[in-house]
């Protein structure tokens, strides 16, 4: 199995958990402020700047490494692009999981 086919699966299920998030809060009417896009912009883009870094470092330094007959052979330095759906996945599952499990006063 590929790092890809491997990522499919738990980035499918993050997906289905940010759809949910979504509807969720199309249910509760709630609206979307031009800061929060601006902060979540932030956000993603020093998360993929930090997992270049560091994912370098630590396969620089051999603690980690690749089939590379698994990989797609597209690099980011010397991290494999599959590396990087790990950051994404968080950056969607996290604030998909708070607004699915906020409790609300009844």
């Amino acid at each position: 199995m590929s790092y890809w086919a491997l990522n499919a699966f738990f980035l499918g299920a993050v997906a289905l958990a940010g759809i949910a998030a979504a509807i969720t809060l199309r249910a509760r009417r709630a609206r979307v402020h031009g800061s929060c896009v601006v902060s979540a912009a932030l956000t993603v883009g020093v998360l993929l700047v930090m997992t270049a870094v560091f994912d370098n470092v630590m396969i620089g330094i051999g603690l980690v490494g690749y089939d590379s007959g698994k990989i797609s052979g597209v690099f980011v330095g010397i991290a494999p692009l599959e590396d990087f759906a790990y950051a994404v996945a968080a950056l969607v599952l996290l604030p998909s999981l708070w607004v699915l499990l906020e409790r609300r006063p009844r």
